[in-house]
């Protein structure tokens, strides 16, 4: 006959215990979780409807805007703003020039030296009486409620937010009891003033997308938009305002309630931020730009012609397929189904997907050159948007497509610019714009990657518009720059892929591996290409 143990059913009887703890513990904290995670959006609220202010010709902004805009009646113009330091500094021309109204919508706004100093110039323009309208995508919020409440105080400006957050301290949890409904993000970027002219691309606020940042920055591309087609961009706007999408902020209760005090020091903090951002070199780069146009509009020449603005809806929350009533995604290929002879693709996220893999392979087939350019492994701020483009790629080459991977390393044109005198910027960067040409004759610029986030769970918005020249210029500055700001993917004779590039003096040179990465970054983002859903992508 065995005896027991005391020690071993004591100890024995600790670890019971302990497991019964710790599944009570897991229940009540999946019970907590459920809870929090079914907290619902405020519905005794209002949402008073609002609409763009009708453009008037006694502005500075219209009387230097509206002559340009009579010499072509019936077009649009369109200035491509490719360097971040000028599209910045556009961006503040038009904050400061606003006399009546101000929109702005954007899906990332940083508390940083360009996301502050745009801060304090709406609040400057909120000021001296100008209505402020700021519409926010509610994912890049976070830990912001206190700022934008204070802003959203002053009696010119209101804040609104797309598809909200209802945990406002802990957004997790919306990803637990909501998730279908918080992985729709507006994604759309645009400003624009008093109705007359407005600024939309790829670029949100935040110095990495001004090549204000000393790290990495973001290759990107903007247009600057005068004449007919900024109150389209408004009435788009609109949409999004007054939709059931959106949120007032004040809507959201809160705890602290915002004193005059409060905004008045918001205002000496956001001054001293502008201040410091006009010292800093960065501010004296754009002073300089400044001081060589004393009529920024003026100087510049703007691309005339037709145009079309395609953009989501806002309801595409609720989308249960992609529809053209809906979507951008099928007008866009509508759009390129009209090339010809070339078409070019710019988009730092690229997941094809099957379908569109093979109609790329076809126009080739057909004809049509195609070169597309996006993001390498190491310029990716997103290895999992990378393991999902890394499927099509050997697909992509094989059916002839050009494929070009950007480099992270910026050396080549930092000595480009320190020839030219320009500002510098950061030493890395990534690739960040959104826009294809075709046939030398028509280019989009906008906010849609080529992915399935795009496609189907962001909103998105751009222009497709006629501009034989930026159409030239982009085509011919890709064959210019393509193996020298990137890496042309290419098949040796037994199918491997490849990397060519040209190196400082203008050599070409092949790589076998993910151009500058390590082991461990190529073998995880392979791994992940297993296993990761394009659809989120």
């Amino acid at each position: 006959m065995k005896h027991s143990n005391p020690a071993v059913n004591t100890t024995q009887a600790s670890r019971a215990r302990l497991r019964n703890r710790r599944s009570i513990i897991f229940v009540l904290s999946m019970a907590l979780l459920t809870v929090a995670g079914c907290a619902s959006l405020p519905e005794h609220f209002t949402r008073v409807p609002s609409h763009a202010m009708e453009a008037s010709a006694d502005t500075a902004l219209a009387r230097r805007i509206n002559p340009m805009v009579a010499q072509y009646p019936g077009s649009s113009g369109f200035l491509a703003l490719d360097e971040g330091i000028l599209a910045f500094a556009a961006r503040i021309y038009l904050v400061e020039n606003a006399e009546h109204s101000i929109d702005v919508q954007y899906y990332i706004w940083h508390n940083d030296l360009t996301g502050n100093a745009l801060h304090a110039s709406l609040m400057q323009a909120a000021d001296r009486g100008v209505r402020v309208r700021i519409l926010l995508d509610d994912l890049d919020t976070q830990g912001k409620d206190p700022l934008l409440r204070t802003i959203d105080s002053h009696p010119n400006i209101e804040v609104r937010l797309y598809n909200p957050f209802a945990n406002r301290e802990t957004r997790g949890l919306d990803f637990i009891g909501d998730t279908s409904r918080v992985n729709h993000r507006m994604h759309n970027k645009t400003l624009t003033a008093d109705n007359t002219a407005s600024i939309f691309g790829g670029r949100n606020i935040g110095d990495e997308y001004f090549d204000a940042a000393e790290e990495v920055g973001f290759s990107d591309l903007d247009a600057l938009s005068i004449g007919p087609v900024v109150g389209e961009i408004s009435t788009m706007f609109d949409l999004y305002w007054n939709s059931q999408w959106v949120y007032p902020l004040a809507a959201f209760a809160s705890e602290q309630p915002v004193t005059p005090n409060d905004l008045a020091e918001l205002r000496v903090q956001l001054n001293a931020s502008l201040e410091q951002a006009k010292a800093s070199n960065y501010g004296k780069a754009i002073q300089r730009l400044e001081a060589e146009r004393e009529a920024p509009l003026d100087q510049y020449d703007f691309e005339w012609g037709r145009w079309v603005l395609v953009y989501d809806q806002p309801g595409k929350v609720d989308a249960k397929q992609i529809s053209r009533k809906t979507h951008l995604a099928p007008k866009l290929l509508e759009a390129m189904e009209q090339a010809e002879n070339e078409l070019l693709i710019v988009s730092p996220y690229f997941v094809p997907g099957k379908k569109f893999t093979q109609r790329l392979v076809d126009w080739v087939d057909e004809g049509v050159r195609v070169r597309i350019l996006t993001n390498s492994l190491a310029a990716n701020d997103v290895s999992l948007v990378h393991a999902g483009y890394m499927r099509y790629r050997e697909d992509l080459v094989a059916g002839g497509v050009e494929l070009y991977e950007f480099k992270s390393d910026k050396s080549a044109e930092r000595r480009e610019d320190e020839l030219t005198g320009k500002w510098l910027g950061s030493e890395k960067a990534s690739l960040h714009g959104k826009y294809f040409a075709f046939d030398e004759t028509y280019v989009f610029i906008g906010s849609f990657n080529l992915d399935g986030r795009s496609a189907s769970l962001n909103t998105e918005c751009g222009v497709y518009f006629e501009s034989p020249y930026y159409a030239t210029e982009i085509a011919r500055a890709f064959d210019r720059k393509a193996l020298v700001k990137g890496y042309r993917v290419l098949l040796d004779d037994s199918g491997d892929m490849q990397w060519l590039t040209l190196d400082e003096n203008g050599r070409e040179v092949t790589v076998d591996k993910e151009p500058d990465t390590g082991f461990w970054k190529r073998f995880s983002t392979g791994l992940l290409s297993i296993v990761v859903p394009e659809g989120q992508l």
